[in-house]
């Protein structure tokens, strides 16, 4: 194989990092043009940034406390976008 598993995860994970920099800049285009903040799309961003790190992870080198918190990150941004994207179908 001419790429190792290491690489495919930091090429996967580069491609990853730039599909969160053209959400954050719609992010900021958005606000731009209407100044509301479009928090369902900001609480999108922040969960694949998060899935971004959490697909990099080296499960061998990291501490048991820092999986740990970031799974409360990710369940609490999980529960967040579901609380707006339920909310949100009850007021056109």
């Amino acid at each position: 194989m001419l790429l190792q598993i290491n690489d495919t995860f930091a090429t996967f994970g580069a491609f990853l990092a730039v599909l969160i920099a053209i959400e954050i800049f719609i992010n900021i285009s958005m606000y731009l043009s209407t100044n509301v903040i479009p928090v369902r799309l900001v609480i999108a961003t922040a969960l694949r940034a998060i899935a971004r790190k959490v697909i990099i992870f080296d499960f061998e080198r990291l501490d048991p406390t820092y999986i740990y918190g970031t799974a409360a990150v990710v369940l609490s941004l999980g529960i967040t976008y579901w609380l707006i994207r339920k909310d949100s179908g009850k007021h056109p």
